[in-house]
This record gives C-alpha cells, structure tokens and sequence, in this order.
C-alpha cells in the first residue's frame, strides 16, 4: 500500500466543515467503544449494526458519509483485536486496552463520499458535512493510478494545516539480486548506528536541540487563560515546533533505512 499525501488548499467554511466531520467520526468510535464495553462478547456484526442505529438516531452522523462512519467502526475493531492478541501471547506490562479518544486529528473515507477531478488535482467530498471541493497541492504524481486503486481517503489535521492522504493499492516492493555481501547494523542511543564494518551514523538528537524551544512554547500556553483565542494561538505554535522535530526525524529515518526486530525501547529501560 502506497501513501500519498497532498496539502489541502482550503477556505474558513471548509475547514469548519472537516473539523465538524472529524468530530462526527470520533463521536462514532466512542459509541462503538461503549457499546462494546457494556456488552462484552458484542462481535463484528452487533458494532456495524450499531453504527447503523446511530446514523438513524443522529442526524449529524447520517450527514457524514456511511463508509466514513463504518471505519470508524474499523478502528474500534482493530483495537480490540490488539488487546486481545496482545492477552493471548502474554505480552508483559499494560495490554493496550481500548481507551476513548478524546482528541482526533483525521476522518477516513473509503471508496465513496468522494470523486476525483479528470487532472487529479482537486478532489470532491459529496457528503453532506459540506466540505466540497478541495484543490490538492503536492509533487506526486497522482494521475499515473487508476482511481480504482484508491482505497482510502483520508483528511488529516495538523498544526500547520490540512492533507489529503490517497492509500493506492499497489506493489511497490522491489527485487534486487542477492549480492552475496551481508552487513551487521546496531542500533544505539549514543550513535544512531553503528555496521560490522566499524562505520558509524552520529545520532542527531534533533528532540534535544529543539526541546528548549519547546519548553518556551509550552511556558506561553500554560501563561494563557485557558478557553481563549490566545491559548489556542499558543497552542498552535507549540504543535508547530513539535510538528518540526517529527519531520526532521522521519526525513533522517528515510535516508537511512533498515530491518532490525531488537527491542529498541529496551535500551532506554532502568
């Protein structure tokens, strides 16, 4: 499965609009969740079924798009099935107990609710939350799929705007011819990796270098009074520098990439 993500160029409405369906589809998953909870042994039918009965009760949730709300149902799905894999192999510690969300940053759709412009620049949400229509800004070259190969939509909040991630079904697996030459990588706190051949990848730390403007920002959001326009500023501009250091970190973890199935959170334990 290939990701591609597009930043959303969008008006006031419109953003009200997404984060009124963001709302819609956490209000779903908790209610899913309690049902659950207050009816143990509930199975995969009795969820969706009860989804169903919320968009008949709610006229807010029958505006979103009923694929939308069913992987809402998905998620709650996903995470019971964790917990309970997570209680059958014994898995030490807390066992990830399906918890309400409180906050929620995206709204998934899967193969309706949406339609593509013919240049594949702008994308259409048909629903009835009234997001319309959304002109996509990025580099990848969207055309090349057949909209058939698109599964998911998703709409993705973050400090610094909106995206639109396209999930596209395909194999982007590639083969290469066994050289015959095997390398040893370690994983480390101090050095981000070192080979078996001596070479060594300093760790940047970029969380350290960016934590004592981190902490500046927090200070500002915990000086404002709580509820005003001001704090939610504040906030904003705490989300942007941490938003900052998860990017510099996944750009580094790009360029250098491998497969290693050490425990690397226990290397920081005791």
């Amino acid at each position: 499965m290939l990701v591609m993500e597009f930043k959303a160029v969008l008006k006031e409405p419109q953003k009200l609009a997404i984060n009124e369906a963001i709302r819609t589809a956490r209000f779903v998953r908790n209610k899913v969740l309690r049902y659950w909870m207050d009816n143990r042994g509930t199975g995969k039918k009795e969820l969706y079924r009860y989804n169903t009965q919320l968009r008949e009760e709610f006229e807010f949730v029958k505006d979103l798009n009923s694929h939308a709300c069913q992987a809402s149902v998905e998620n709650v799905e996903r995470a019971i099935k964790r917990f309970y894999d997570n209680c059958k192999k014994k898995v030490p510690g807390k066992k990830g107990y399906p918890r309400f969300k409180k906050h929620s940053r995206s709204v998934e759709y899967k193969q309706s609710g949406w339609k593509l412009s013919p240049d594949k620049k702008f994308i259409k949400f048909t629903d009835k939350k009234g997001i319309g229509q959304v002109k996509l800004k990025g580099t990848w070259d969207l055309w090349r799929f057949d909209q058939k190969l698109i599964k998911r939509v998703r709409i993705v909040k973050r400090a610094d705007g909106y995206y639109v991630q396209f999930c596209v079904k395909v194999d982007n697996s590639e083969q290469l011819e066994a050289t015959g030459f095997t390398v040893g990588l370690d994983v480390g706190l101090k050095e981000f990796y070192t080979d078996s051949d001596g070479y060594s990848e300093s760790n940047p730390r970029f969380y350290r270098k960016g934590e004592k403007r981190a902490i500046f920002y927090q200070r500002r959001v915990s000086r404002k009074k709580k509820g005003s326009s001001n704090r939610k500023k504040a906030i904003n501009r705490l989300g942007r520098q941490h938003l900052k250091i998860s990017r510099q970190r996944e750009e580094h973890a790009s360029a250098i990439r491998w497969l290693e199935t050490e425990n690397i959170g226990g290397l920081t334990a005791g």
